[in-house]
């Protein structure tokens, strides 16, 4: 045994000096090139160049890595959960949207510690995030699905202020995907005293920690105080998280990767752990972002490092996904609700009734051009209704393929939680509009649906690979939606941060904004809703079928594969046409489900009808109070229904044990 211990902890030696080993080869690389070009000698401006901007760059690099992996190793072990990160449970979202807000609206507060208003943010998702875990026994997958919610309702609101910003649109981009360039020695050794602090404070609890090892009861009868050694690991993690958000912005999947990296190379004990995986952060980030400043050469000030880390990090998490040993699973959709306080008809009958009410609002209910409330009248009735009855009709028909995809998903994965906005499908349909953007020169609507389809059943046929191969378990379902997610978010804000003037028309196209839908473009889009919810009701018999579970169902006569693929394609043609309409953030997908399900609505028929309805009365909503809420600025519509329906989401984990 003590052959084979000593065998495994020379791996995580092993992985780490050669990541170290790459990393100081890539650094050789930098630096003999630039003492090539300018000399080594005088004060030359390559040599400056290299002495304040890239060697400062590289040491920030480490120290970020080191500290991110800190943190992360931190999270799993004290959490229990393989899947927690400063990414993963919200906390560098947390920080980033604080900092965002007061860089745009106070900035004196920056002048008197920004470090502390990212603390503020990032001690508050965490508040959220350990309270939802809370109630569901701290499970990896409820913590994780509490932190993506929250993380991308941050996403949402930092999209809005830069939206509504556009003169900030490239570096705003820049920094929130994580920039490690430097001009100076500044940041870095402000960082450097500071995670030194924190790693000092983590080395004094590690004993504790590896005591915790033994499980709670053992713990507690050896005199470890569980509450105290949670709080002060989980604030020690929060604090780093916040640090490097303030400093360089998010980079993600590093504080992920790292420990699980190290855990798999034979790192278990918790100083082991710890140790090994922020040396390997550190040499996985100095590494990306030293060949991002090699293969981009002048432009890798435009290349977000953070972007970088979660292209090539989430692949990597997908090919570890398979060798997690993960024993929690999420919550399945319940086939039935307790209570019923209205009748199917009556529920129909309210909901198909406020669907009406929200149109009528939609269209004859806004602000004139004093800013007063007017009521579409007889006079301004032929002026005005030819704008806006296109963008009710587009966020009708959006909002109600979008909850089709949702009922779809959630019904063929049997994961409450499942949605086109987490599990990827709207992404990956907005990483297909973003390579016609740059690609095609003016693609026209056919072709903006093609390359939304495209990208769509790419991300399908990723995911369903990996539901295949763990027998359609929902939490891995759910974690490869969640990785491809982040790898397409990351890819599009990449495009974006570049300053192409492009990006404005790509940032319009990823909030959901309908102010420029024609009547063609509507036409479409309702054409689409119509073909898309009417082949769901064609296949309302398997949807009540599949959530018996697999050999039920089979056994009953239900071609499982051929099922699963026709509904997975149906899923990705309404998420694509969706996306041309409303954006990929919209939630609407995720919470009209739940709508109507808590309404009594759980067969498959009345289901999607009432959900349709639901949707499309959400989107109809969003629309006009993004039209009237900063009036004469607007606010597009996938936005803010993601505003809406984050909160939403976070009260139904809140709600649910």
């Amino acid at each position: 045994m003590r052959g084979l211990a000593a065998r495994s902890g020379l791996r995580p030696a092993s992985v780490t000096a050669a990541c170290l080993l790459l990393a100081a080869a890539l650094a050789w690389v930098l630096v003999a090139s630039g003492l090539e070009a300018g000399g080594a000698e005088g004060y030359g401006a390559t040599r400056m160049v290299l002495l304040h901007a890239t060697l400062p760059r590289l040491a920030t690099a480490l120290i970020v890595g080191a500290a991110l992996s800190l943190a992360g190793a931190l999270f799993q072990h004290v959490l229990r959960n393989p899947l927690a990160s400063p990414t993963t449970l919200g906390i560098s979202a947390g920080a980033n949207l604080t900092l965002v807000v007061a860089t745009l609206f106070f900035p004196a507060i920056l002048g008197i510690g920004r470090d502390l208003v990212a603390l503020a943010g990032s001690a508050a998702v965490a508040a959220i995030v350990m309270s939802l875990g809370a109630r569901r026994g701290f499970s990896p997958f409820s913590l994780v699905l509490s932190g993506l919610v929250i993380s991308l309702w941050c996403g949402a609101l930092a999209a809005i202020l830069t939206y509504l910003n556009h003169r900030y649109l490239a570096s705003l981009f820049i920094w929130g995907a994580g920039s490690l360039s430097q001009q100076s020695w500044d940041i870095p050794l402000s960082l450097l005293w500071k995670v030194a602090a924190i790693a000092a404070v983590c080395a004094a609890i590690v004993r504790p920690l590896s005591i915790l090892e033994l499980g709670e009861e053992s713990a507690s009868a050896l005199g470890v105080r569980l509450f105290q050694l949670r709080f002060v690991a989980i604030s020690a993690a929060v604090v780093l998280s916040a640090l490097v958000t303030s400093a360089v912005g998010v980079i993600g999947f590093i504080g992920l990767l790292a420990p699980i990296v190290a855990r798999l190379a034979g790192a278990r004990r918790a100083p082991a752990l710890l140790l090994w995986s922020s040396l390997i952060g550190a040499g996985l980030l100095f590494c990306a972002d030293a060949a991002i400043q090699l293969a981009a050469g002048a432009f890798s000030d435009f290349l977000p490092t953070g972007a970088i880390t979660a292209i090539f990090g989430s692949p990597l998490l997908l090919l570890l996904l398979p060798r997690l040993k993960t024993r929690h699973r999420i919550m399945q959709a319940p086939p039935s609700i307790r209570r019923r306080p209205l009748s199917v008809p009556l529920a129909g009958g309210l909901i198909l009734t406020a669907l009406l009410l929200t149109v009528m609002l939609a269209i004859f209910l806004g602000r004139g051009f004093n800013g007063g409330w007017e009521w579409l009248g007889s006079v301004t009735l032929h002026d005005i209704l030819p704008l806006r009855a296109p963008r009710v009709l587009a966020a009708l028909a959006s909002g109600a393929m979008l909850t089709v995809a949702g009922v779809l998903l959630q019904r063929l994965t049997g994961n409450e939680m499942a949605s086109p906005e987490v599990l990827g499908i709207g992404p990956g349909a907005t990483f297909g509009l973003a390579v016609g953007i740059f690609v095609v020169a003016a693609p026209g609507l056919s072709v903006q649906f093609g390359l939304a389809a495209a990208g769509a059943f790419i991300v399908l046929f990723v995911i369903l690979a990996f539901a295949m191969r763990s027998g359609f378990a929902p939490e891995r379902v759910l974690l490869a939606g969640i990785a491809l997610s982040a790898m397409i978010d990351a890819l599009v804000g990449a495009l974006a941060g570049t300053g192409d003037p492009r990006a404005l028309l790509l940032m319009r196209w990823m909030s959901g904004s309908t102010y420029s839908v024609d009547n063609a473009t509507a036409v479409s889009l309702a054409m689409a809703a119509v073909l898309a919810v009417g082949a769901a009701f064609l296949a309302r018999r398997w949807l009540d079928l599949l959530p018996l579970g697999p050999s039920p169902a089979a056994a009953i006569g239900l071609p499982l594969k051929r099922v699963r693929l026709l509904l997975f394609a149906l899923a990705g043609l309404a998420s694509a046409a969706a996306t041309l309409g409303v954006g990929p953030l919209s939630f609407v997908g995720l919470m009209a489900p739940h709508l109507a399900r808590e309404a009594g609505l759980v067969r498959a028929t009345a289901q999607l009808t009432g959900a349709a309805a639901i949707g499309g009365s959400l989107m109809v909503l969003a629309d006009w109070l993004g039209r009237i809420v900063v009036f004469p600025y607007q606010i597009p519509a996938g936005l803010m229904s993601a505003l809406v329906g984050a909160p939403f989401l976070v009260l139904l984990l809140f709600k649910r044990r």
